[in-house]
């Protein structure tokens, strides 16, 4: 008996490593796991469809609070975990779920570590089965991977919860000449703070942050400006009902950025150009991210940044 761990890609129900493929055909049970990510441009009947199992939907609760149930499965028959990119991916995570002050970003995925290494100290036999990732598949942008510092997660503003910390790792990471990669929060089956206070299992429309989203003025300190931190960008059914901007301003520092959408599939967009170019560019339906560029581009990064103007 196993659990296998298994990461599906970035794109379809075609990015499945024969590894990984394997494992689900021989799995009894199989969990998508679809709060994190999810594959771009598949959907639970799909992913049935194409590996002939019947899948079961797993959100945050189950993932983080109920995977025990999971890990006794395990024990006696063979337990699939899909998840999209690479199991132990830097998460896109729910960030705004989390309620503690002050917030953290998280170096990797820890809730799929986390049952990993339950699994592992429960004496199962866990099996992680890796694929592509954001992380590594950004290479397409031109930039080099060892050039790029610490990756940064941006989440949704809450009205008494505005965490800062990914402003001082991208000027950390500028600073040293080094790019940064943004990932912008999601939100999957996340209640409200009102409906966690009263135990109602209601859930919130399911709400992506867009490779431009806020308006930013940043002086000595970052604030606000002009802006209602509540109308943030929602994806009902994959199509937004409206933008806000996003718009750093440091100084006279004019970041250059690269957008990312739906990254691996057959309609990527990745798009360069100064931040101030890309306010008004329609990157279209999730999922996205953006990369905030060193300010001293190696030739052949600029070569690739010029092309995607």
């Amino acid at each position: 008996m196993v659990l296998s761990i298994v990461g599906l890609g970035l794109g379809d129900v075609e990015d499945i490593t024969i590894k990984g493929f394997k494992a689900i055909k021989d799995a009894d049970i199989v969990y998508l796991e679809i709060y994190t990510s999810f594959l771009i441009n598949s959907d639970k009947h799909k992913l049935e469809e194409y590996y002939g199992k019947e899948i079961k939907e797993v959100d945050r609760i189950f993932v983080e609070e109920q995977n025990d149930t999971l890990l006794n499965e395990a024990k006696d028959k063979n337990v699939a975990l899909l998840i999209a990119g690479d199991p132990f991916r830097y998460p896109l995570t729910p960030l705004s779920s989390l309620t503690t002050y002050p917030y953290i970003y998280y170096p990797y995925a820890t809730t799929h570590v986390e049952i990993y290494y339950k699994a592992m100290n429960s004496g199962i036999n866990v099996n992680v089965i890796h694929n592509a990732s954001i992380l590594n598949s950004v290479g397409i942008t031109g930039l080099q991977l060892y050039r790029f510092g610490e990756t940064v997660s941006i989440p949704f503003f809450e009205e008494n919860w505005k965490p800062f910390s990914f402003y001082d790792k991208i000027m950390q990471n500028y600073n040293n000449n080094l790019h940064t990669l943004c990932l912008l929060d999601i939100k999957v089956r996340e209640r409200s703070v009102e409906n966690i206070m009263k135990n109602k299992l209601i859930f919130e429309e399911p709400s992506y942050l867009l490779p431009v989203i806020y308006n930013f003025e940043f002086g000595i300190f970052p604030y606000y400006s002009n802006i209602n931190m509540n109308t943030v960008t929602h994806y009902h059914n994959y199509y937004y009902n409206f933008t806000i901007i996003l718009r750093f301003k440091i100084g006279k520092i004019d970041f250059m950025v690269i957008g990312i959408a739906r990254l691996s599939s057959e309609d990527q967009i990745i798009k360069s150009g100064k931040l101030e170019d890309l306010l008004n560019f329609d990157f279209g339906p999730p999922l996205h991210s953006l990369i905030v560029c060193s300010p001293h581009l190696h030739h052949y990064e600029q070569l690739f940044f010029n092309h995607y103007s």
